[in-house]
């Protein structure tokens, strides 16, 4: 399937009257799983894709090129839509950011999103118009991608103690004025808090679930407004939590129940074996 097709694809997704869930791989091995299971789209994580690294999920803990090179392997593990989590953009300037979102295109992704985070935990969001400059410099570039692309801007203010709905829902309101094709704001854990962002918007609003006190299901999200469900990290904080619990009661008591737990090696093998490599 060409990228002009996934790119499609990927925006009828989001013109339907329900939501839809897009899950976040952190491998190739769970792109495959998730396509296996039928899910339409797929998300990338950074907080994923650094714990599979082995390092923290700070800024600058795993570099743009690294990056690039990790949704180029998702997007070629399966035929779905793919799009990218690229955090700040990788640098402050509205152009950094842009020249982000082209790259992203590049490396074949039909969508990405750009956060109004600074990583700076002195003043940990861009200021109003800074930010906005960021995100209208952002959907320039996707406006520019050879392919459908749609551009999801982020207001960080929940993940950073900021839990100001109006501000949040202010900085969205000119996201979207921008030219955002997605609205995002992490961390709303509340239906109601919900319903009202999506109703001061007029364009697609995405929420992460799988965050401890949003226990909110699908049904309930889709009648609030919203059109995309994703689930950030959790999906990776999920197994990691499982390899800590297995490895935990080997090491302090000696038994191996977990083991009753685990996937079957036909099972995951089924799934892994869609996309052999061709021989040398």
């Amino acid at each position: 399937m060409s990228l002009a097709e996934k790119g499609q694809r990927f925006r009828d997704l989001h013109a339907r009257d329900t939501a839809f869930v897009i899950p976040n791989p952190w491998d190739i091995g769970t792109a495959r799983i998730f396509a296996a299971l039928g899910f339409e789209a797929l998300a990338t994580t950074s907080a994923g894709l650094a714990f599979g690294l082995g390092r923290q999920d700070a800024k600058g803990a795993v570099r743009r090129d690294e990056v690039l090179a990790h949704i180029a392997e998702i997007a070629g593990a399966t035929d779905l839509p793919v799009s990218a989590d690229l955090e700040n953009g990788f640098g402050d300037a509205p152009e950094t950011a842009a020249e982000t979102i082209a790259l992203a295109a590049g490396a074949g992704m039909v969508g990405g999103s750009i956060e109004d985070a600074t990583g700076n935990p002195e003043a940990p969001i861009y200021d109003f118009d800074h930010a906005v400059e960021r995100v209208a410099a952002s959907v320039e570039a996707a406006r520019k991608a050879p392919h459908p692309f749609m551009m999801t801007a982020r207001a960080e203010n929940y993940l950073y103690g900021r839990r100001d709905l109006d501000d949040t829902i202010r900085r969205l309101q000119a996201f979207e004025a921008a030219g955002a094709d997605v609205l995002y704001a992490p961390g709303l854990r509340d239906i109601e808090d919900i319903r009202t962002l999506c109703a001061a918007l007029s364009r697609p609003v995405n929420v992460v679930m799988g965050i401890a006190g949003a226990e909110i299901s699908v049904d309930e999200l889709s009648a609030a407004g919203v059109k995309r469900i994703s689930v950030g990290s959790a999906l990776a904080r999920a197994a990691l939590g499982e390899v800590l619990r297995a490895a935990t009661e080997i090491k302090e008591k000696g038994t191996f129940t977990w083991g009753a737990r685990a996937a079957s090696f036909a099972e995951l093998n089924a799934v892994m074996s869609d996309r052999a490599p061709a021989a040398d």
